[in-house]
């Protein structure tokens, strides 16, 4: 029997589980939204509830136990930065679930999206137009890497 017994076990032993779940965290922090088993999403909703609070909070503790589930410097910094203030008058209920009508066809899962209810906005990229007269549009943004100066061997000079 399973008394007092919570999570889904995914047919996975505890570390692959662990791994599960952080990934689909990770792929919705930075999608915001994601197609996944129903079973899946409403486990991963838990997690990505934990972590939003965790960010909330913005302290160092609450930083450490955020990389400890992510394990990524950068997700836990847009984190803490630019998605927990977004849900700062929010009290729960940082996510959402929506049931598709089509099941998976390989094995007839029940599928699902699990996405955030408030969406942060993208910041669009500017690009400047060089002067030979193209549009903003068409330009090309080209990073150029400074390679090390070459040194050229020294010439020999001929003793008479």
């Amino acid at each position: 029997m399973r008394h007092g017994v919570a999570g889904k076990k995914f047919g996975r032993n505890q570390t692959l589980r662990a791994a599960t779940l952080r990934d689909l965290v990770k792929a919705l922090l930075i999608n915001q939204k994601i197609i996944t088993t129903r079973v899946k999403a409403g486990e991963a909703r838990k997690l990505a509830d934990k972590i939003i609070t965790l960010g909330k909070k913005g302290t160092l503790a609450a930083k450490r136990r955020a990389f400890a589930v992510l394990c990524d410097h950068g997700l836990v910094s847009d984190l803490f930065t630019k998605i927990a203030p977004t849900f700062a008058n929010r009290q729960g209920g940082y996510t959402r679930i929506i049931k598709l009508a089509v099941n998976r066809q390989g094995d007839n899962a029940e599928r699902a999206i699990l996405e955030l209810t408030e969406k942060i906005v993208k910041e669009p990229v500017k690009v400047e137009a060089k002067a030979s007269g193209k549009k903003a549009e068409d330009a090309v943004i080209v990073t150029e890497k400074k390679s090390p100066a070459k040194k050229e061997p020294a010439k020999k000079s001929k003793k008479a």
